[in-house]
């Protein structure tokens, strides 16, 4: 995901925004009947045609979401998410991998520990996930230099293209993350070894089409093909522009490449204003079948392959200086905005869809790119914390749809339904198979905010109908309905219904659905028989009738809570339906050979010997209720016994609760406290740094004539912060110093003339590109302008390299100092030579600590001792003062954690009042949690305060340590606010942890050579 929309959104605003994302750019029609004749193209187990992927012959809706997980570094914690998004419905999982991750230096690469893509691979394919491989070379993913590693800043040749330097980086890379992915796949790799890798992203976001990139794609497919990788290969374009459409496309407008697939991405739907509002913004695009013309969903350039958004607004991410947005991004598209614009993109055929993000996660350490924080919550539909977010709940009905009408996968439209409000519209697809039909009705437009009464009346398979044939249906408000109609599930035939599908079971010969509406509103449902059923209610109410002459049954009920009818006889096999309103539809969860209704989650389910075993967790102490084989003698919860009853309605219902958790009690921090700068004083022992000047030039950045290569990048230090010391002899003019610099959105530069702090400036954050490079001029004190030798200190932050979107090298614009002069009166520079010397993280490239990785830390004084370790001695350190001296003071306190067994807690760091985004006070703290670095607090900038830790990185059950690396420009009152742990989720449940193993002690880390 990237700026896009909202660059488009700010350049031609709301309503002509609409337009584009309506009709794409130079897109040309394909015609459904067209569609038809289009060739199945087969690799291995997986194929497709113009309509749909297809996995072992058959059709499938591929329901996905993205996750990152290099933005979780627990392992363990993995599994978690990857079985959120499968009980929320989803199928598939897209995978991004970050080079710059897994190599610290040319050469160099690690796939172990928080980096072992084997296993997040193995896991998803363990927990039943289909899985989506995006593995660059470039991602972009708001990550620092687009997810490049800090190596290749140095490279003079042109990233994304066919430059041999670039390309044969990219191979170092892609020859290496291609064997795991290969090992993975669904086809296998011929050595024994399989997964479910369904399809391979070759690259992403590549809009710029000159003769060197067509050669760099080229290079790129035979890449992947060399490798042994066998699916299917895509490129996700920047939007619908028929960039990289497959070559056997007939449309003229596009640009051809070597691509299996064609997929674009796209995040329209409103904002959220300033105030932290949601707003609707466009209507929902026909991106597909109902766009102009009929355009072949979103592949209107490319009419013989399926219609593929690759990313799909599940959020937006925030950035610094905002007011916080995630939580109103998770309402802005969260429920109701996933019914209309997911339905809307089904509907029109799209049958590849994946949401970014399922899970957005932490850009922990320097991660980020310059224009985010923190924070990936995104909005997501599992926050950062690991919370299912109520917008999860419509995400698993709109799976469970998906799963229990297979049907939906490779629909067309069907001959035209009539809504009978002119507010109201309804997009009819059938199955050309089994003439099975999909009806999603929306207001029209689609972000229509009217109450409407209205009937459908439309060709099904079994008929011509009008429906409801008794109380009109309602579209209350910004909503949409997903209707089917004409669909055999199980050994039932639904000939229409007005309630929604969320759930199905075959058990016992028998059949069982879910059904559900919005509360209070009135539903029907026609079910065809050849003789009249039996109809029992067992719960709730309802009326039935039989229309001898059709066939068909149809029921009668208010959405209110749940009513319970039992169906007999008449030719099919007996069939229960629970008739539900929308808040009792998302207590069920469809899983394995059940259906269970009550836990905030149910995370697996299998039955073996008698025995359904379930996993899940509790919020509250919950009733469990369970629809399962008869063969089922016992229940077990998370490993315990469950005493159950059988009830009138034919399920069974635990006897007592199952327990909520326990009360977490979190302790007091205790501070100590040192000064971490003594490279501003002048007898600093400088001499193992690096002479600075000498290096090859290889940034973007123009600098002045005559100055050397201070750039961070060239002495191998790509992140975080960087210390420069020079020499220079002074004059009786010199009045003031100029730096140029790079540091990042929200980077900043400080200064110390022969000690003295002369002072320190800041870059602002924000949209739509942050302000990333600047300079600043401070006054030398007046001893610095004798003709004496002085030493001016210099600590440069910088908050990430910028990302390489537009592929024009942006990442390689230059971080650190830039150039640096002495100057008179008036801002008159003169000829003063500064000999300098510059140190970043200890090592450089040469990771001292190759278990938390390149990300991790940076070049202040107590990073590259080991002050960030919880095993470092700091008994000699002092209790806090009330005031700081200029530059970094760190801070260090112990505590241990007894939190409550078989619960998952997530526990966070909270700065002064969360409940504004940013202080009055002034100063930046980088955040230690032994000895892992999960991110940067700018109290002045916001908007984070309080910053989640996973467990495993936090030990729940052991002794902790938090260090923190407070900058300050020393002024009264920028100082340190209260800190404090907070829980921010508690549960019964969860999976097991363990510690993430790395060296905890400064003497564990490998030695500087």
């Amino acid at each position: 995901m990237t700026e896009r929309g909202l660059r488009a959104a700010l350049r031609i605003g709301t309503a002509a925004l609409a337009s584009v994302l309506a009709t794409g750019a130079g897109a040309q029609v394909a015609r459904p009947t067209e569609n038809l004749a289009a060739p199945v193209r087969t690799f291995g187990r997986v194929s497709y045609d113009a309509r749909s992927l297809m996995i072992d012959g058959k059709r499938q809706v591929i329901w996905s979401a993205e996750f990152h997980p290099f933005r979780l570094p627990s392992p363990d914690l993995w599994r978690d998410v990857l079985q959120k998004l499968k009980a929320s419905g989803f199928n598939t999982v897209a995978l991004y991998f970050d080079w710059g991750y897994h190599s610290p230096k040319q050469g160099v690469y690690d796939f172990t520990g928080i980096r072992d893509m084997d296993r997040v691979l193995r896991m998803a394919a363990e927990e039943g996930l289909y899985v989506i491989t995006r593995a660059g070379p470039y991602v972009n993913a708001e990550l620092s230099r687009g997810g490049f590693p800090g190596w290749l800043v140095n490279q003079r040749g042109r990233a994304r293209t066919d430059d041999p330097a670039y390309m044969a980086a990219a191979d170092e890379w892609l020859s290496r993350i291609d064997a795991i992915i290969a090992r993975h796949q669904i086809n296998g790799d011929g050595k024994g070894h399989a997964g479910t890798v369904i399809l391979h992203q070759i690259e992403n976001e590549l809009a710029l089409t000159t003769p060197a990139q067509r050669r760099y794609m080229d290079h790129l497919y035979a890449r992947a093909r060399a490798d042994g990788i066998t699916v299917p290969l895509f490129h996700n374009d920047q939007g619908r522009n028929g960039y990289w459409v497959p070559a056997g496309s007939t449309v003229e407008t596009v640009v051809h490449g070597p691509d299996d697939l064609y997929a674009f991405d796209g995040y329209p739907g409103g904002t959220c204003t300033v105030a932290g509002t949601p707003t609707r913004g466009s209507a929902a695009p026909d991106w597909g079948y109902y766009g102009p013309g009929g355009a072949k969903g979103g592949a209107s350039a490319s009419p013989d392959t399926p219609a593929f958004l690759a990313e799909f607004g599940g959020g937006w991410f925030d950035y610094w200086g905002s007011n916080g947005g995630y939580e109103c991004n998770a309402i802005q598209r969260g429920k109701r905005f996933q019914r209309v614009f997911y339905g809307t993109n089904l509907a029109n055929g799209i049958d590849i869809q994946s949401v970014y993000m399922g899970y957005g996660g932490t850009s922990w350490g320097w991660l980020p790119a310059p224009v985010v924080f923190t924070s990936y919550d995104y909005g997501a539909a599992i926050a950062e914390a690991r919370e299912l977010r109520p917008k999860a709940e419509e995400m698993k009905q709109l799976g469970g749809l998906i799963a229990t009408v297979p049907d939906l996968a490779g629909m067309i439209p069907a001959t035209a339904a009539t809504a009978s409000s002119p507010n109201v519209q309804v997009y009819h697809d059938r199955n050309p198979d089994s003439d099975a039909r999909f009806l999603m009705v929306t207001h029209a437009p689609s972000n229509g905010t009217s109450d409407d009464a209205f009937t459908i009346t439309a060709d099904l398979p079994d008929g011509r109908y009008t429906f409801p044939a008794t109380e009109p249906m309602r579209l209350d408000g910004f909503d949409a309905k997903w209707l089917v109609a004409g669909v055999t599930i199980g050994g039932q035939r639904l000939v229409y219904s007005t309630s929604e599908v969320q759930a199905a079971l075959r058990t016992d010969g028998g059949d069982l659905m879910l059904l559900y509406g919005r509360t209070g509103e009135s539903g029907e449902t026609a079910l065809r028989y050849t003789s009249a059923p039996q109809v029992r209610v067992l719960e709730g109410q309802a009326t039935s009738r039989f229309d001898a002459t059709r066939g068909d049954l149809r029921l009668n009920y208010a959405h209110r809570g749940r009513a319970v009818v039992r169906i007999a006889g008449g030719g099919r096999p007996p069939l229960t339906l629970i008739l539900a309103d929308e808040a009792e539809a998302v207590r069920y969860w469809r899983q394995g050979p059940a259906l269970v209704r009550g836990p905030g989650l149910v995370r697996t389910v299998t039955a073996k010997r008698g025995t359904l075993d379930l996993t899940g967790d509790t919020r509250e102490d919950t009733p469990l209720e369970i629809w399962a084989p008869a063969a089922i003698r016992s229940i077990r919860w998370n490993g315990a016994g469950v005493a159950t009853r059988t009830t009138a309605v034919g399920s069974r219902v635990a006897t007592r609760p199952l327990a909520g958790p326990a009360p977490v009690t979190l302790p007091t921090l205790a501070w100590r406290s040192a000064f971490g700068s003594p490279e501003a004083q002048p007898g600093f022992d400088d001499r193992r740094w690096q002479a600075a000047g000498g290096k090859p030039y290889a940034s973007i950045t123009a600098r002045p004539d005559g100055q050397p290569n201070l750039s961070m990048d060239a002495y191998g230090f790509h992140d975080g912060d960087v210390w420069y010391r020079g020499r220079f002899t002074g004059t009786p003019d010199a009045r003031q110093i100029a730096l140029y610099y790079g540091a990042g959105g929200s980077g900043m530069v400080q200064v110390w003339i022969d000690g003295a702090f002369v002072g320190q400036h800041e870059l602002p954050g924000g949209l739509p590109r942050p302000i990333t490079t600047g300079t600043a001029r401070f006054d030398l004190p007046a001893t610095a302008q004798g003709p004496r030798e002085h030493v001016v200190s210099i600590m440069v932050r910088n908050n990430g390299h910028n990302w390489d979107l537009d592929s024009d090298d942006a990442h390689k614009e230059a971080r650190g100092l830039i150039s640096a002069s002495i100057e008179a009166p008036g801002g008159r520079s003169f000829a003063i030579p500064i000999a300098w010397k510059v140190q970043g993280r200890q090592g450089g490239e040469d990771l001292p600590d190759p278990a938390r990785g390149p990300a991790n830390t940076g070049g202040q004084y107590g990073e590259r001792n080991g002050w960030h370790l919880p095993g470092f001695d700091d008994a000699a350190w002092q209790a806090p003062a009330a005031t700081v001296r200029p530059g970094t003071t760190w801070y260090r306190t112990r505590f241990d954690l007894a939190l409550p067994k078989g619960q998952d807690t997530t526990v966070a760091i909270a700065f002064g009042d969360t409940a504004t985004p940013r202080s009055v006070a002034k100063y930046r703290a980088s955040i230690f949690v032994n000895g892992w670095n999960m991110g940067q607090f700018i109290a002045h900038v916001g908007p984070q305060r309080v910053f989640p830790i996973p467990e495993g990185v936090l030990d729940h059950h052991g002794r902790n340590t938090i260090a923190l690396a407070v900058i300050s420009d020393g002024a009264p009152g920028d100082v340190l606010e209260p800190v404090k742990l907070v829980t921010l989720r508690s549960v019964r449940g969860g999976i097991p942890v363990s510690r993430v193993a790395a060296p905890s002690r400064p003497d564990q880390l490998i030695q500087e050579k």
